[in-house]
Formats: structure tokens, C-alpha cells, sequence
């Protein structure tokens, strides 16, 4: 089998790690949405509120990252273990989130409301950003026509 034969066949054509190109531009658009919901809760919750929004917003963030990396590795091996990867990580990132959360709270003085709030705010907000832009065809890195 040719080498043009067999990239055309693997998860991405180019043999790029789609899934983590995606997490990258994720993470650039959070340094917009982050300093958003900090001045937000700072302006409502002082330094505590802005404080606990960092760490929800940095916990996303490290989601995001998590999900691109075991998701581009699972590309590599096969398609039922990028399906396994993608429904099984998806519980157990949300799971981490929770403990992390979680253990955070009981370790340092947080505002919950404001970093759960930021948390899933800035999730929900970055997932529909980069759905958005990938459909949209803003994704040139994503072109797998080139």
C-alpha cells in the first residue's frame, strides 16, 4: 500500500492531530472568555469571586486539553477506541471536574457559586465558539482539503 494510499484511509488525512488543533484553539479563545468572567465576578464577588472564577475557567481549560490529547491518541490506534475514548472520556472528564472541584473548595477559600458559574459558562460558551467556527469554515488548520 502507497504511503498517499494510507493517509488517505488514517482518522486525518494530512495525519494531523485534528482533535488537539481543536483543543489549541480552545484554549486561545479562553484567553478571551476567561478575563470575562474574572472582571465579571470580581465586579460582584471582589477578589474571592474573580479568584474562584480562575480556577473554573483554568479547570475547563485543562478539559479541554485532556479531551484533544486522548482523543488524538486514540485516533492513532482505531476507530472503537477513538468511540470508546470519546463516551467513556466524556464521563470521565466531567468526573475529574467534579473532584477537582470539588477537592479545591475544601483545600483553599473559594466563592463555589462563582467558579461552578465560570466553569460551566466558560465551558459551554468555548464549546459553542469552536462549534461555531469549525462549521462556519473558520478553521483554515482544519481543511482537509488543502
Amino acid at each position: 500500500m502507497t504511503a498517499e494510499l494510507e493517509n488517505r484511509h488514517s482518522p486525518s488525512p494530512l495525519g494531523r492531530d485534528v482533535e488537539m488543533v481543536m483543543a489549541r484553539h480552545t484554549v486561545q479563545r479562553a484567553s478571551i472568555v476567561g478575563p470575562l468572567l474574572i472582571g465579571l465576578f470580581w465586579l460582584t464577588s471582589g477578589f474571592v469571586g474573580a479568584w474562584s472564577s480562575a480556577i473554573g475557567v483554568a479547570v475547563v481549560v485543562a478539559n479541554f486539553l485532556f479531551s484533544g490529547l486522548l482523543l488524538s491518541k486514540a485516533a492513532r490506534v482505531s476507530l472503537s477506541l477513538y468511540h470508546a475514548a470519546a463516551l467513556g472520556g466524556f464521563f470521565v472528564r466531567l468526573g475529574l471536574i467534579m473532584l477537582t472541584m470539588f477537592v479545591v473548595a475544601q483545600l483553599v477559600e473559594v466563592d463555589r457559586l462563582a467558579m461552578g458559574l465560570s466553569a460551566v459558562a466558560g465551558y459551554l460558551v468555548l464549546l459553542t465558539w469552536e462549534a461555531v467556527a469549525v462549521a462556519n469554515g473558520a478553521e483554515k488548520e482544519l481543511e482537509w482539503t488543502i
